[in-house]
């Protein structure tokens, strides 16, 4: 149970309930449009005047929207009801050392726009493309929609103000970024990390709430770094500075090799996309020194991912050694909280079938209770991009949250 904070509260209302109930309507309608109001009154277990009532402040809002008449066997058919999503829009970025995406879609997360280019480190020059990107995108793409905001992930740490306290893949600390970018664009602007900001998404623009249904879950995103994201009760874990979930940063081998964040062994330097890049290769610099040499290498995660696919045996080994220590990572979250799913998003999902092997070896050898060893470790599907859509339900979740009271 969560206790209420008397030095930081907000009074229920006689417009809390109200609130409340509008908001139940709204995202039953979201997860099961198209959907009557006989059906809503009868889901809400309430009079169909004040479900009558409620749709029709939604309607004025432009919250939902009447579609087609319903077939009935006998009676009135009645008008079903949508979530209106398609005229309302959201830029999606997703910051990474490679590279930066940009993504307009609508705020049920179908994209209408993708590009990229190489990411750029200084904070204002990379401000500064990205609003020419993200004006032309809504010149060109955005005919009839209307933007709501912007949303943008970054691998770091990231407080409530939209400021970087430190990003170390980027090289970045106490950067204020969520102000600089409203400026350029006129648009309001969410920032998170990526870990949390993929877990937002499994929850609201997931299969099902929470994912089918699961409200204790931990996503770990694995790409150029590695990123975590908690969720306790359906709710996202942020902690005491707004810095919860960092696993990435995890000790597995005190001799492991360098990480970007200037300590040793950690989860991602011995797990990324760069650490996977790198034992491939064959260099003996740790993530943190090789990912210079990576262009000249010409090899990217996904290159070895084919060519583990296509029968090399060195590309295989390389990901069969990731998996390996993704699994003590995750034994330990295992340990420490107990999820009911472990969800595993980015490029390594492509190569489920060498990584899952060795994943389910090391929990099931670490986990302290048979029950923990069984936790289902469940991979995002190849290609699905979970970051920018984390990054569109930055602007999209809040529209259907509940409000916060006590």
């Amino acid at each position: 149970m969560r206790t209420i904070n008397t030095r930081d509260f907000s009074r229920a209302t006689r417009s809390t309930s109200r609130q409340i109930n509008r908001l139940i309507l709204l995202n039953l309608v979201r997860e099961l449009q198209p959907i009557s109001r006989a059906d809503l009154a009868r889901r809400m277990a309430v009079g169909r005047g004040m479900v009558t009532t409620l749709v029709k402040e939604l309607l004025a809002e432009g919250a939902v929207y009447e579609g087609a008449l319903a077939d009935v066997p006998r009676g009135r058919r009645p008008k079903m009801l949508h979530v209106r999503t398609r005229d309302r829009l959201v830029v999606a970025i997703d910051i990474r050392f490679s590279r930066t995406y940009v993504l307009l879609s609508d705020f049920g997360g179908n994209e209408m726009a993708l590009e990229s280019f190489a990411t750029i480190f200084n904070p204002d020059q990379l401000l500064d493309e990205l609003a020419i990107r993200v004006r032309r995108l809504l010149r060109t793409r955005a005919t009839g929609g209307h933007c709501e905001g912007i949303g943008m992930v970054v691998p770091g740490m990231v407080d409530r103000r939209g400021r970087v306290l430190n990003a170390p893949q980027l090289g970045w600390r106490d950067v204020q970024i969520r102000s600089g970018l409203a400026e350029r664009t006129g648009l309001p602007v969410h920032v998170e990390n990526s870990g949390a900001a993929c877990a937002l998404a499994h929850i609201w623009l997931g299969p099902g709430e929470g994912g089918n249904g699961v409200r204790d879950f931990v996503y770990v995103t694995v790409s150029d770094g590695v990123g975590t994201g908690v969720v306790v009760n359906g709710e996202l874990v942020r902690g005491h500075g707004h810095t919860a979930g960092e696993f990435g940063h995890i000790p597995i081998g005190p001799d492991g090799p360098r990480c970007v964040c200037g300590a040793q062994g950690c989860l991602e330097a011995h797990t990324s996309n760069l650490a996977t890049v790198a034992r491939y290769v064959g260099h003996e610099q740790s993530p943190a020194v090789a990912p210079p040499l990576f262009p000249q290498d010409g090899i990217t995660m996904d290159d070895v991912i084919v060519r583990a696919g296509a029968g090399d045996e060195r590309a295989r080994a390389a990901l069969t050694e990731t998996g390996r220590y993704l699994g003590l990572g995750l034994a330990a979250i295992v340990n420490a909280l107990n999820p009911a799913q472990i969800v595993i998003g980015g490029e390594i999902t492509g190569a489920w079938d060498l990584v899952e092997p060795a994943i389910r070896a090391e929990i099931a050898r670490r986990a302290l209770t048979r029950e923990a060893a069984g936790t289902p470790v469940v991979p995002e599907p190849a290609g699905s991009l979970p970051r920018l859509r984390g990054a569109i339900a930055l602007v999209a979740a809040p529209v259907y949250a509940a409000p916060e009271v006590g």
